[in-house]
C-alpha cells in the first residue's frame, strides 16, 4: 500500500437525523424527516480528504453490530485504510442524534458507545509517525483525553498535527488543552468555539491560541459575519490567522449551492482546507477550498453524502476564480 498522508483519531458514529418544526424548551412538535448516515467529526474529515484523491487511514473503535459494519463499509468505499478501526463486542456503536429546524438550528445529542472503549493499547503510534499529518478531534470520555495527551509526546517532530476541538473539548478551556495546543501545527474551531475556549472574541482568540502554541488558526464564522478589510467591510466566512498574516475569507460567489442541512459542513471545511494545506497552497486559497467543499457538503442532507471528488472540485473552483488548481 503506498503511503498513507493523513490518519484520522477520533469518534465514530452514526447520525440520526431528524428535521423537526421547531426545536424545543418544553413541549412537542413533529418530525418531517428521519435519515441516519456515517458520521463522526475526524471520520467526516478524512473520509472528504479520500474522496479527494488524499490516502488516508482512521483509528478508532465500533461496536460489533450493523452500524459498525457500515461505518467500515463506507470507509472502504473510499479507500480509507480502516485496519486501525478496532471493533469492541458486545459493545453498541457510537450514536448522535440530531435534530434540526426549518432555520438551520440544530440540538445535537451524543451516545458514546464504543468510542468510550479505545485504549492506548488500541494505537499504534508507528501508524501515526508514517503518516505526514494527524487530525484528532474530540470524544466524550476523560479516558480517551488523557490518551491523546499521551499521543502527543510520542509523535515524530515530523508529523503535524490537526486538531479540531468541537464544543466537547472546547469546554475543558485553555489550561486542559494546553499540551496538545503546544503541539498542533492547525487549529480548527468556529466562532463560537473560540469564545468558550478563550473568553474572548474570535480574533484576540486567535492570538491566545498562537501564543499557545499553534502555527495556524482557522475558524469558521458560519453563515458569514461583517468585518473591516482594507477599510471596507466584507462578508467573510472565516478567519485565518498565523505568525505572519492574517486572512478574511470571503464567499467566492453570492449564488450559493442550496443548502439543505449543515451537519459536516465544518467537517467538509478541514478537508477542503487540508487538501490545500497538503497541495503546498497558500493559506488565503486553502480557505477558500475549505468554503468550496464545505457548500458541496451542505447540499445534501448528512455530512458526508455531498462532498466533492478533486475534479467536482477543480471544476468548482474554476467557475468561480476562473483559475485552475
Amino acid at each position: 500500500m503506498s503511503r498513507i498522508e493523513v490518519v484520522g483519531l477520533g469518534a465514530l458514529n452514526i447520525d440520526h437525523m431528524y428535521r423537526v418544526e421547531r426545536l424545543l424548551d418544553d413541549g412537542e412538535a413533529t418530525v418531517k424527516e428521519a435519515q441516519s448516515f456515517p458520521g463522526g467529526s475526524a471520520a467526516n474529515t478524512v473520509y472528504g480528504l479520500a474522496r479527494l484523491g488524499i490516502r488516508t487511514g482512521f483509528i478508532g473503535a465500533v461496536g460489533d453490530d450493523a452500524e459498525g459494519s457500515l461505518l467500515l463499509q463506507d470507509f472502504q468505499r473510499v479507500g480509507v485504510d480502516s485496519s486501525q478501526i478496532r471493533e469492541k463486542p458486545g459493545a453498541r456503536t457510537g450514536a448522535v442524534f440530531c435534530l434540526s429546524d426549518p432555520a438551520g438550528q440544530r440540538s445535537l445529542y451524543v451516545m458514546p458507545g464504543a468510542n468510550n472503549l479505545l485504549t492506548n493499547d488500541d494505537l499504534d503510534v508507528a501508524y501515526v509517525n508514517q503518516a505526514g499529518l494527524i487530525h484528532l478531534s474530540s470524544f466524550v470520555h476523560d479516558r480517551q483525553f488523557r490518551m491523546l495527551l499521551e499521543l502527543i509526546t510520542r509523535l515524530e517532530p515530523s508529523t503535524r498535527l490537526s486538531f479540531a476541538p468541537g464544543a466537547l473539548y472546547a469546554t475543558r478551556g485553555l489550561t486542559a488543552l494546553s499540551p496538545i495546543l503546544a503541539r498542533t501545527h492547525i487549529l480548527f474551531i468556529n466562532e463560537g468555539e473560540i469564545g468558550q475556549l478563550t473568553d474572548k472574541d474570535f480574533k484576540a482568540g486567535a492570538e491566545t491560541c498562537l501564543e499557545q502554541g499553534c502555527h495556524i488558526v482557522a475558524i469558521t464564522l458560519g453563515r458569514g459575519k461583517r468585518l473591516d478589510k482594507g477599510g471596507k467591510k466584507v462578508t467573510a466566512i472565516a478567519y485565518i490567522r498565523d505568525a505572519d498574516s492574517e486572512h478574511l475569507i470571503e464567499p467566492a460567489s453570492r449564488k450559493r449551492l442550496a443548502t439543505t442541512e449543515a451537519t459536516g459542513a465544518g467537517d467538509a471545511f478541514v478537508a477542503g482546507f487540508l487538501y490545500g494545506l497538503l497541495k503546498g497552497k497558500a493559506l488565503d486559497e486553502c480557505g477558500r477550498l475549505g468554503d468550496i467543499v464545505a457548500q458541496f457538503s451542505i447540499s445534501k442532507i448528512g455530512a458526508r453524502q455531498g462532498l466533492p471528488t478533486a475534479t467536482e472540485l477543480a471544476q468548482r473552483y474554476r467557475q468561480l476564480y476562473a483559475g485552475s488548481l
